[in-house]
């Protein structure tokens, strides 16, 4: 019967003969003090070698995995393996690309060691192929964040490493831009400059004659203009109203979604009244308030007035593009209250024809940004409903005064805010996606 080398070891242990032991001189006897004898001392033995045997068999698994992963990993990346994983590979890259794509990188991941010309082309051509594997994932991944799951921050994200490769790829940044306006919700201040940045940088290269062969998922270059112009006017009206006014004038000329959209002119009534209104109403009180009327302060009055007319015609169209949808009957209610204030303004305290200017005023085009004023207009009696598409009725430097207050000669109030702290309600019109 064959044993192992401990198995021998012990049975020799087991039937050496006790009797055969001399227990004589210091040594034996400390020994057999210690141990309680030479039967003692057997057993203590038996039982550290079996320990040790214990130990040995145990840590043999541990031995026998790294030796199979070992062996797994050398088997992996043997030639004959690697030349497996490369007919797969050309098999797959085609039909199946995620597969290819797994074969490849398990190619790739092998240490290259010695290799000849032939294979070191196989492994170029891999990497150049992964690489661009990678690279489509991404750009299909990044319309279906922004588009379909609305994961601005994951898109964002995204859209980040690839603009870092890439600064000027207009896809990524009409993408994100487009979709900009959309994270004002988040609250997020870098992500808002992010988008703001982003739009900016599309529009330099669109207006420097850049285009896209595949607009999808929007319908147009027109459609990514308006978008564009509307995320950096909606993302900045309040830190720089005047700038913003003209981002979002741009937004509103094309036929998309955001031409009928409500928020869209309150925005713009907004960007009105808390730029260039705010501005002139101020200069107006400090150079001309508590002093008599001059053909000086008659024209700045004209020139606020034109402003007025174009914050009347705005907020108009926000009311009459809010109908009586429901969802927009909370700032419809705010609108109109904005609409009246200055409508009443500008007509003696009056409201008449103010339904009707709502009723029509669809059917007229946005007035531009009113042309400052250098000449006093021709004095006349202003109409009952301001002309609010070409700034001539009402700009003819009558004295009008807020509602509440009485005309005198000395237009102190003509210029007070009605409305103060009027601003549009907030919102959105509907996403990029959805623009025909």
């Amino acid at each position: 019967m064959q044993r192992s080398a401990t198995g021998l070891c012990i049975h020799r242990i087991l039937n050496f003969p006790v009797a055969s032991i001399i227990w004589a001189g210091p040594v034996p006897r400390l020994l057999n003090d210690f141990f309680g004898g030479s039967e003692r001392l057997m057993k203590k033995l038996i039982t550290f070698l079996s320990i040790l045997t214990t130990v040995a068999i145990l840590a043999l698994p541990v031995a026998a995995r790294n030796a199979v992963a070992v062996n797994s990993v050398q088997d992996q990346c043997s030639q004959e393996a690697k030349d497996a994983l490369y007919q797969s590979f050309l098999k797959n890259r085609q039909s199946d690309q995620a597969k290819a794509y797994d074969d490849a990188k398990k190619y790739l991941a092998c240490p290259a060691g010695e290799v000849t010309e032939a294979q070191q082309k196989i492994i170029d051509y891999l990497k150049k192929w992964s690489t661009a594997y990678e690279e489509g994932v991404r750009k299909a991944r990044l319309p279906a964040l922004l588009y379909n799951e609305q994961k601005y921050v994951e898109a964002y994200a995204l859209g980040k490493e690839m603009l870092a490769a890439d600064p000027e790829n207009l896809k990524v940044l009409v993408d994100l831009g487009a979709s900009g306006y959309l994270v004002a919700p988040l609250k997020n201040p870098t992500l808002t400059a992010e988008a703001v940045g982003h739009a900016r940088k599309a529009l330099q290269l669109l207006e420097s004659g850049k285009t896209l062969e595949d607009w999808q998922p929007l319908a147009s270059r027109d459609v990514a203009l308006a978008y564009l112009n509307y995320t950096i006017g909606s993302l900045t009206l309040e830190q720089d109203p005047a700038a913003a006014l003209k981002n979002l004038l741009k937004a509103a000329q094309f036929e998309t979604p955001l031409k009928k959209s409500p928020y869209t002119y309150a925005y713009i009534a907004g960007a009105y009244e808390t730029g260039a209104y705010a501005k002139q109403s101020d200069e107006y009180k400090k150079m001309y308030s508590g002093k008599d009327e001059t053909p000086e302060s008659k024209l700045a009055l004209a020139n606020i007035n034109q402003i007025v007319d174009r914050m009347i015609d705005a907020y108009a169209r926000a009311v009459a593009l809010a109908g009586t949808d429901a969802k927009f009957a909370t700032p419809k209610a705010a609108w109109q209250e904005s609409l009246t204030t200055w409508y009443k303004y500008r007509n003696s305290d009056k409201t008449e024809g103010m339904n009707e200017l709502v009723a029509g005023i669809l059917s007229k085009p946005l007035p531009p940004e009113p042309t400052p004023l250098t000449v006093l207009p021709a004095s006349a009696t202003p109409a009952a409903t301001p002309a609010t598409n070409n700034g001539a009725a009402g700009t003819n430097g009558t004295m009008t005064t807020p509602a509440g207050t009485t005309p005198t000669t000395k237009p102190a109030s003509t210029t007070t805010t009605p409305a103060t702290g009027t601003k549009p309600a907030p919102g959105k019109p509907d996403k990029p996606r959805n623009r025909r």
